[in-house]
């Protein structure tokens, strides 16, 4: 639930102009030094109604509920407040006022930001442990995350499950909301014109995701109501239909948003190492990932330099990063490269001359044992494949035993240059992920 019944613009609170939002009144725009009294009775309902018809639905369903509560709502709705927390509700912060966030500094935001704090402790008695801006900027994440204190945010749509938000500061755990199985949609264009739309619309979100958790993953659903909109009379009823056919189920948790962020933070704990791999500076990730691809740093300098971000935080994303920043040398530049990694049991393998990666490889597909007889093979082998090529047979032996090895050297050494070219830049990009997943995971 949206309280924000208090919280909206108005002359009356001091604000410049009358509130305009998420009204019956649609298409409103708002009156600089004017009250609008339609809007202002519209945001009254909500507080002198549509609450208490929302609290009974609950309250005798035994559901407990999230309240994102503006702080100024709150300071004028005593009565709601109380009844919140008589039923056991997690009353969290939705910000001090209900405003538009989008052009505050960071600095104009982060004094916001506190003084809602400050406001919803004075009011409730507690310090807020969730937080809903609503109409958000691209900083609010971090500053919550700075401000500390917090178990979770809720300002992303970005996902049916909580996840990690990494920063600077401590991970902070985002438990996603919703605007599509959302009553707002009752006063927007192309949303819900009667109850039965509202409900459908409910039930089918439920029944997909209650369909995918068969499988034995959990899923979420998100519902965002407002007192002024779903506490009409003419939405109630359908609101009440779904929550009785969500209680005719098996295996359905009611949860306060709280109680899922305490469930997420035990079963799926924040990152030992939170640093984002691709937040590092240029210098510690070329020291750290400079050596995936054979004495060739450039290219671990080149996929920084790409746009990357959180997909590229894992073994698979930082991978395609690096082999994009590869694929665009120049064939002598990627020569290069193949000519940096070493034959395989040849002359720099036994005189111990290997990186660790490349020694750890070879050692694992039994190329430091070889037998007399197998070590004259691969010399002849790898003599007849550099004078052919230019450049050193390669292949990615994690997995491999010699005879595999032996088998594609044998086959591989019939190819013709281009052919081979392209194949061995191949199992230097497959050599590059086996690496990186000895890093990471995905």
């Amino acid at each position: 639930m949206n309280y924000e019944e208090g919280g909206e613009n108005s002359i009356l609170h001091g604000d410049e102009a009358s509130e305009a939002f998420l009204s019956e009144v649609v298409g409103a725009q708002p009156w600089p030094g004017q009250r609008h009294w339609s809007i202002e009775s519209v945001y009254e309902y909500g507080a002198r109604a549509g609450f208490w018809r929302l609290h009974r639905a609950f309250t005798a369903a035994n559901i407990p509920i999230t309240v994102y509560a503006i702080g100024t709502a709150l300071e004028r709705s005593p009565g709601q407040l109380r009844a919140m927390q008589d039923a056991g509700w997690e009353v969290a912060s939705h910000a001090h006022k209900w405003i538009e966030w989008k052009d505050f500094t960071p600095k104009e935001e982060r004094d916001l930001i506190n003084e809602s704090i400050r406001i919803h402790t004075d009011v409730t008695g507690a310090r807020p442990l969730g937080w809903y801006t609503g109409r958000c900027t691209a900083n609010t994440m971090d500053l919550i995350a700075e401000a500390g204190g917090f178990d979770y945010i809720a300002d992303s749509y970005a996902d049916d499950l909580p996840y990690w938000h990494l920063s600077e500061h401590e991970p902070l755990l985002v438990v996603p909301y919703t605007l599509d199985a959302n009553d707002m949609r009752f006063v927007t264009p192309q949303g819900f014109n009667s109850g039965d739309q509202f409900f459908t619309y409910l039930k089918d979100s439920f029944d997909a995701l209650y369909e995918e958790g068969e499988s034995g993953q959990a899923k979420m659903l998100s519902v965002g109501l407002h007192c002024r909109l779903a506490g009409r009379p003419g939405r109630i009823q359908a609101l009440k239909r779904f929550l009785g056919y969500v209680r005719s189920h098996k295996k359905v948790w009611f949860a306060r948003r709280v109680d899922i962020a305490k469930h997420w933070q035990q079963v799926h704990p924040a990152p030992a190492n939170p640093t984002r791999l691709t937040m590092l500076p240029k210098n510690d990730f070329v020291d750290r990932f400079g050596g995936i691809f054979e004495h060739s740093p450039w290219v671990a300098e080149s996929a920084y330099e790409l746009e990357l971000g959180p997909a590229h935080d894992t073994a698979s994303g930082l991978h395609n990063a690096m082999a994009r920043a590869f694929r665009r040398g120049s064939d002598d530049v990627r020569l290069d490269v193949l000519k940096a990694h070493p034959d395989l049991a040849g002359e720099i393998t036994q005189a111990k001359r290997l990186t660790p990666e490349s020694e750890s490889e070879q050692t694992s597909a039994g190329l430091d044992s070889l037998t007399d007889n197998e070590r004259e093979t691969f010399t002849r082998l790898n003599t007849k494949y550099m004078d052919k090529f230019g450049f050193p047979f390669i292949i990615a032996v994690k997995g491999l035993t010699k005879d595999h090895i032996l088998s594609a050297f044998q086959t591989r050494i019939g190819n013709d240059r281009d052919t081979e070219f392209a194949e061995a830049c191949r199992q230097v990009e497959r050599i590059a992920l086996l690496r990186l997943e000895d890093f990471l995971d995905d």
